[in-house]
């Protein structure tokens, strides 16, 4: 007879096949939907206990816009959407927990530099959540350990935050990224892709934008080295998605693009914004330690990301 935890291992097994939206890649995730948002739910919390958050309007306004034109087309309506800005520079990251809990670092800015670098950066992001990653890699870690006792406490018992803080890349450095497999990186790059044509913002940008994460990251390490897809494997990936995602831009309504301020955390924040009237930006002359006003640009594709 099959022990206890082993018989609960095999029954998981039969019912927790699951989906990839988009790519339809076949999945096993053995944690409900409505257990992982409330996972995450709980998860942002702590996150947000630990960070401090930059409610300002030219900070965390775009975030808010870009990510709200993305959700509407992510079609979660149990998603209790939430976006915010993280004060933090020297942070070049994002994440998306489950259920739409959304968090951008400020230190991400200057490679974004607009809006629809922005959209790469959220839609990738948001995608990871969407494919339901996190949960997909801690069910597949459980499968490897199950022993029968690990599965049969899991669900029973649930996991608590720290469980799926790590499973979501965020582990004890809350806003350090650890990554994702390259099959789930590619895949959150391909359905981020297509969220971001689909909500109006010009998939060619995510060329421009990858291409500086790598100008930025300097030497990384040989693919097979790597949890992430090769810089150059990432483009290629991109160029062979984009036919694709310009049927979903060119059917959509365009997004305006606005440019990004650079920001330099609480120095920015010193100074008084009449005495900054002077820091506009061209799109090439964004730089750290420097807060800028937004310029809405009227044309439909932003050339740098």
């Amino acid at each position: 007879m099959l022990r206890r935890g082993a018989r609960v291992a095999l029954a998981a097994l039969l019912v927790g096949c699951a989906a990839a939206p988009y790519t339809r890649r076949s999945q096993l995730i053995l944690i409900s939907p409505e257990e992982e948002n409330k996972l995450g739910a709980r998860a942002f919390q702590q996150v947000l206990g630990k960070s401090h958050v930059d409610g300002r309007e030219q900070v965390n306004g775009p975030v808010e816009r870009v990510g709200q034109r993305l959700a509407r087309v992510a079609e979660r309506p149990d998603y209790k959407w939430r976006f915010v800005a993280i004060d933090d520079p020297k942070q070049q990251n994002a994440f998306c927990l489950p259920g739409g809990k959304v968090a951008v670092y400020t230190g991400i800015f200057p490679l974004a530099e607009s809006t629809n670098g922005l959209a790469v950066v959220l839609g990738h992001e948001i995608a990871h959540a969407l494919a339901r990653h996190g949960a997909e890699r801690m069910s597949q870690g459980l499968v490897a350990q199950a022993g029968g006792s690990l599965l049969g406490a899991w669900l029973g018992g649930g996991p608590g935050p720290n469980t799926i803080l790590a499973a979501y890349g965020l582990g004890a450095q809350l806003g350090v990224l650890l990554p994702y497999s390259r099959t789930q990186e590619s895949e959150a790059d391909h359905i981020g892709l297509l969220l971001m044509a689909r909500a109006g913002y010009d998939p060619r940008g995510a060329l421009a934008f990858w291409q500086r994460m790598e100008r930025a990251a300097g030497g990384a390490p040989p693919e097979f080295l790597s949890t992430h897809p090769s810089h150059g494997t990432r483009e290629q990936q991109i160029q062979a998605w984009l036919p694709e995602a310009m049927r979903y831009y060119e059917a959509s309504a365009h997004a305006g693009v606005e440019l990004l301020p650079a920001i330099a955390g609480a120095m920015a924040r010193s100074i008084p914004r009449s005495d900054r009237a002077h820091e506009f930006f061209t799109c090439n002359r964004f730089r750290a330690g420097v807060s800028a006003p937004f310029l809405v640009l009227s044309f439909p594709y932003d050339a740098t990301g």
